[in-house]
């Protein structure tokens, strides 16, 4: 058994392909998937953005603080359900994130649809910010979604610009296991486009 901690922001379309990847490898490894909570908004709450930037941490806040309420209702089970529903709407079908959207959402996950109401809520504000931090503490430095550990070794990724076929997937999955079973392993990385396109999925 295969234990994955998988820190997202379901804002993040690259968190996504990450998370829809680690979903199709669990038909073929066995592995248990926690899903957490991590916020690109309190991340980048210092740093210098421009209007669509400022948009995308906007909808970051609003549904985190749905996460957060959603967490305190039904714990970690809720969270990889209300995922799952909110993803498919942004990050497949294009939905704008409204009250209405997100209601559908928690209602598909089996939460109370009134749970969107803390869009605008500063309630889970504190929740939101302790569960980023556990995020990096996790990581040991600073980092965006996702992040990824993989049996107590965490990395920040992999960033996904499109989710594997299944024998790509495979041997990604494998790859990165191996990875973190060595000890001197730190750090990959190699220039991308993106974000993904999954208007085929």
């Amino acid at each position: 058994m295969t234990t994955i901690e998988f820190y997202f922001d379901p804002a993040c379309p690259f968190a996504w392909a990450t998370s829809r990847w680690l979903m199709d490898t669990t038909q073929r490894r066995t592995i248990d998937i926690g899903w957490r909570q991590m916020s690109l908004a309190v991340l980048n709450e210092r740093a210098d953005l421009n209007d669509k930037q400022q948009h995308h941490m906007e909808v970051s806040r609003k549904l985190g603080r749905v996460l957060a309420a959603a967490h305190n209702e039904g714990g970690d089970a809720a969270i990889g359900a209300l995922y799952t529903a909110l993803g498919q709407r942004i990050h497949n079908n294009g939905e704008p994130v409204t009250p209405d959207m997100v209601a559908a959402a928690l209602t598909d996950s089996g939460l109370d649809p009134q749970l969107a109401d803390q869009m605008t809520s500063t309630l889970y504000d504190g929740a939101v910010r302790v569960a980023h931090q556990q995020s990096q503490d996790k990581l040991g430095d600073t980092g965006g979604s996702p992040i990824t550990c993989i049996d107590g070794q965490c990395f920040f990724g992999p960033v996904l610009t499109a989710i594997p076929g299944r024998s790509d997937g495979d041997q990604l999955f494998d790859a990165i296991a191996t990875l973190a079973r060595t000890p001197s392993f730190a750090q990959l990385q190699r220039p991308h486009n993106g974000p993904p396109d999954f208007s085929n999925d």
